[in-house]
């Protein structure tokens, strides 16, 4: 496996055009993973011990950090991101923060998952930026209160060790605890500013509330369900056809390139245990003149099994939400939707409910993972 880069120092000064042109990033091996901070899922940032500067919400905007150089306050430059005043030492003689001061921020993750990987963006951050950055999580049922979190009998389990980063960067760290988490606690040492973090990672579900609800969207993936692969990706994410609600915009679903060939686009999904499906949803909502034109659905059981159409080539309308009962009850753990011959739906919804043999998985997981 090739080793992730890293930044670390002062990016040069702005000076003047495109604010993005010297930005450092990288292609990191864990993006593939959906963002389990998205705010889509219910993630936000829920306390901090410092925002003199900017606010903690600004860490999980989906959109990248913006810049404008013009942009002035009461209280100084105003940054797209979290930004905490500069830490003083306790006197004249020690002027200077000391190894342990620091700030944090706790995040309450929007999906409970296994982590894979973490990015910490410095965009626009210069010469504010952390010297080093740290990483923990934690498993708390409930809706705990900061307060809570930050009490003596929560243990926090360190998912990036304390670490360098670089200004004006992507500073991106692999994960490797297999726990299931629920809150992160982000630290920056001593202060400074962070643009925006993202959390990659598996969702793990409570198979409790699975159970209750009976009847569920099993390839949801706030309930477990993931993209496993795409046949292209160049407008836009995959992962989109599976995020909770109705898209609210073009680019809130999937859509491919044009093609010039006889193929045809497809997505591979992973269902949150082997369940039982007794309907579904293609929505093609805000998609109107670059809507699939036509698409089927099919599912195995198990790896190794054999795909079996439970929708046939079915033509789609533009901006529709398209719901189908299924004749007989398909059982699977994998699903896939083909769309022909290009173009993009926004959602798809599968309605059913786990077998005996997927809630034992599912419970068998969640235990092993410390849920």
């Amino acid at each position: 496996m090739t080793a992730i880069p890293s930044f670390t120092g002062d990016a040069n000064p702005y000076g003047g055009g495109d604010p993005y042109a010297d930005y450092r990033t990288a292609d990191f091996p864990f993006t593939q993973y959906a963002d389990l901070a998205d705010r889509r899922l219910g993630a936000g940032v829920i306390a901090a011990n410092d925002e003199f500067f900017a606010q903690r919400e600004n860490l999980l905007v989906s959109e990248r950090a913006e810049f404008d150089p013009e942009h002035f306050g009461h209280k100084g430059k105003i940054m797209d991101g979290w930004e905490t005043r500069r830490r003083r030492g306790a006197s004249a003689e020690h002027p200077w923060p000391t190894a342990e001061d620091h700030d944090w921020a706790l995040v309450r993750l929007g999906a409970p998952g296994v982590v894979r990987g973490i990015v910490v963006d410095t965009a626009h951050f210069r010469g504010n930026y952390p010297q080093a950055v740290s990483v923990e999580g934690t498993s708390v049922a409930g809706s705990p209160s900061p307060e809570e979190l930050l009490g003596d009998d929560v243990k926090w389990t360190t998912l990036v060790p304390r670490t360098p980063v670089g200004g004006h960067a992507a500073n991106g760290f692999a994960v490797s605890v297999e726990q299931r988490f629920t809150h992160l606690r982000v630290n920056q040492h001593p202060d400074g500013g962070i643009a925006r973090l993202r959390v990659y990672g598996e969702v793990v579900p409570d198979p409790k509330w699975l159970e209750t609800l009976g009847t569920f969207d099993v390839v949801a993936l706030e309930n477990g369900g993931q993209v496993e692969d795409a046949s292209n990706l160049f407008y836009s994410p995959a992962t989109n056809t599976i995020q909770p609600g109705r898209s609210r915009k073009m680019d809130d679903g999937w859509e491919t390139r044009r093609r010039r060939d006889q193929g045809n686009d497809w997505i591979r999904y992973r269902l949150a245990a082997q369940s039982q499906i007794r309907a579904l949803e293609i929505d093609t909502a805000y998609l109107k003149g670059n809507s699939a034109g036509w698409a089927s659905v099919s599912v195995k059981d198990g790896e190794s099994g054999d795909w079996t159409e439970i929708l046939p080539r079915t033509r789609l309308q533009p901006d529709t939400n398209h719901r189908f009962v299924l004749p007989t009850p398909a059982i699977g753990t994998h699903a896939r939707v083909d769309i022909y011959p290009d173009g993009g739906i926004s959602r798809l919804r599968l309605y059913g409910s786990l077998t005996e043999q997927g809630a034992s998985t599912l419970a068998a997981r969640h235990q092993e993972l410390g849920g």
